[in-house]
């Protein structure tokens, strides 16, 4: 505005001054426009000088976060659709996920989680392998001040973490467990899980402690795999070989059911065996509208990770959350597998 009215005042004086002409006055304008571009440069570089921090900021606001993500491994579906949820999320709000896979490696988890802090992530949700182990990589986030979101699997030492969203496990293994005491009246029963994963421990003692007092119902052995299908299929045609007698199986996660269900089949077992797995993965509940599978607990990997995003936005925001953020499980048997369970 300023710049305008001396643009004025001046071209107003030139035109009424005595022998000027229109070819003064068209190189006045072009002498008055390259003044008025100086003026211009130089108030921008005196507000600069003025204010360092005003661009600066204006800058770093258009910037996109940075968050990161790591799960115990991207093989299995119930992660994928996690991820794809919480990705979903952060990319609506104009900013970038980093996704990693361990590969159920704790070190190398331990090792992307330095990574990712090295590379700029404001936050990371988190799945650890191994739910103690995985302190060396809380404590880097701590002292470099990312906010980490637990998700699905807890942390052993949860003041590391500004919150836990995970799914109802010890539910979980309940809800299996009373399927099964309806529809057997004895049963001898293989568990299959994964020793350091307390979700996996959450699910079994939900399972045990359901049973627990019925004499009726026996555990023939408990397993430890990986929870993911090829070692699962390679320790059931092992406990095959050796003769071992069940009929009826718990897996700690549907890849682990999944996983066992092939090793029956490729050893041609017959026999009438209720098999169970934790997860409502697309591939389970087929295998149960098929007769295959007897039933799974559902966790709501989408829905978790949408709470985490919200959650994980209201903490940087300066807004409370909770610390412990815990989401419903639905049991899924032939009964209600063709009904409209959006889990995934």
């Amino acid at each position: 505005m300023l710049l305008r009215v001396k643009y004025s005042i001046i071209l107003g004086a030139c035109i009424h001054a005595p022998n000027f002409n229109k070819k003064d006055l068209k190189h006045m304008k072009q002498k008055i426009r390259q003044i008025a571009g100086l003026l211009a440069g130089g108030a921008v570089l005196a507000a600069m000088v003025a204010f360092p921090g005003v661009q600066i900021k204006k800058q770093a606001e258009q910037e996109p976060k940075k968050f990161g993500a790591t799960y115990m491994t991207m093989n299995n579906p119930y992660f994928i659709a996690l991820n794809e949820s919480i990705c979903e999320g952060i990319e609506a709000n104009g900013d970038v996920l980093i996704t990693r896979d361990p590969a159920q490696d704790q070190d190398r988890q331990n090792e992307q989680i330095r990574e990712m802090i090295d590379e700029g992530v404001t936050a990371i949700f988190l799945n650890p392998v191994d739910w103690t182990e995985v302190s060396e990589g809380l404590k880097m986030c701590k002292e470099a001040g990312v906010a980490v979101f637990n998700v699905d699997t807890k942390v052993y030492d949860q003041n590391m973490v500004e919150s836990v969203i995970w799914s109802d496990n010890y539910q979980a293994g309940v809800q299996c467990a009373k399927d099964m005491m309806k529809k057997k009246a004895k049963a001898d029963i293989l568990i299959m899980k994964h020793y350091n994963i307390q979700s996996t421990n959450e699910r079994v003692e939900g399972f045990l402690d359901t049973i627990e007092g019925h004499d009726e119902y026996k555990i023939v052995e408990e397993l430890t795999t990986t929870s993911e299908f090829e070692f699962s299929m390679e320790e059931m045609d092992r406990v095959i070989n050796k003769g071992l007698k069940f009929d009826v199986v718990l897996g700690g996660n549907d890849p682990t059911a999944l996983g066992a269900l092939a090793g029956l089949q490729l050893n041609h077992v017959t026999d009438e065996i209720l098999i169970y797995g934790i997860d409502g993965s697309p591939d389970a509940k087929e295998m149960i509208k098929k007769g295959y599978l007897e039933g799974t607990s559902s966790q709501q990997p989408v829905l978790i990770g949408k709470t985490a995003v919200e959650a994980a936005y209201r903490y940087l925001q300066g807004k409370p959350i909770e610390k412990d953020i815990m989401i419903d499980v639905i049991m899924i048997t032939k009964e209600n597998s063709h009904s409209n369970i959006t889990s995934y």
